[in-house]
């Protein structure tokens, strides 16, 4: 298992909170941590629903949920447009 670091931004964050770290088996991809979340809480569904448009960011750098995690790795959660 890896532990990362995931982030959350604007709306998303207003409803989970800035972070939390996760337990996530080595070699799986950014889907299947937004799946793990999803299965964490009522809230956590609503926000990462598999039908919202949301975009993800590993070690910040825009990815897509293809990419594989490592450890240690920061995963971040926005949604397609953010205020400034």
């Amino acid at each position: 298992m890896n532990t990362i670091n995931v982030r959350y931004f604007a709306a998303i964050r207003e409803v989970l909170g800035p972070g939390e770290k996760v337990q996530l088996a080595q070699g799986a991809t950014v889907a299947a941590l937004r799946d793990q979340l999803i299965g964490r809480s009522p809230e956590h569904a609503a926000e990462l629903a598999r039908g919202k448009a949301i975009r993800c960011a590993l070690n910040q750098t825009l990815s897509d949920e293809s990419a594989v995690v490592g450890e240690g790795a920061e995963v971040a959660f926005f949604p397609p447009v953010t205020g400034g």
